[in-house]
């Protein structure tokens, strides 16, 4: 089988040590592999959500991705490898993708990990400490009870068009919420 052309194409990440939030993605689509910036499907409202919900000072598309850093947010992916959809990835690939975005965690520190998804959430819970029991029903959308060393964990919706679950309004929710949390946060430790 011939592979394609972008299938061997990865992204850079943008991230520094103390961010205010770290955005974890699940892995990028084929047309963030082939433009070469996070969150770049056409369909994909992540930077859009970022600017509205005035997490990012200004407007932005995918081609400012390398801007993030310098305002204190930052962008990785759990799973390197592009795929045209997540139905593509194998289960090994999740637990060696949080291997490591778990030591990415713990060199740059960020205050808030922000995973880009529920799906991502749900398939790395299994994989963190501190995660609730198995069957319980944690809250899926929003700030989680527990920490990844050190930093807050917060759930978002995926933003990409393919997404149905989620209206814009209540993606847009999401992200002023975790806004107003890391903003919170950072005040109660000054």
């Amino acid at each position: 089988m011939i592979k394609p052309d972008w299938s061997e194409l990865r992204l850079k990440d943008r991230i520094r040590p103390g961010l205010h939030v770290l955005f974890v993605g699940i892995n990028l689509g084929v047309r963030s592999a082939i433009t070469r910036h996070h969150f770049a499907g056409y369909s994909n409202r992540f930077w859009k959500l970022l600017s509205d919900s005035r997490l990012a000072p200004q407007p932005m598309t995918y081609e400012d991705d390398e801007r993030l850093p310098g305002w204190n947010l930052g962008i990785t992916n759990l799973v390197a490898r592009p795929s045209p959809g997540i139905d593509d990835l194998r289960p090994a690939e999740y637990i060696e993708g949080w291997k490591v975005l778990d030591r990415k965690i713990r060199r740059y520190r960020p205050q808030v990990v922000a995973l880009v998804g529920v799906t991502l959430y749900r398939a790395i819970l299994p994989l963190l400490d501190g995660a609730p029991p198995a069957g319980s029903r944690p809250r899926v959308v929003g700030p989680q009870p527990m920490r990844l060393h050190g930093a807050r964990l917060f759930v978002l919706p995926n933003p990409s068009g393919r997404n149905a679950n989620f209206t814009y309004a209540e993606m847009l929710n999401a992200f002023v919420e975790l806004r107003r949390w890391t903003e919170k946060a950072r005040e109660t430790k000054l």
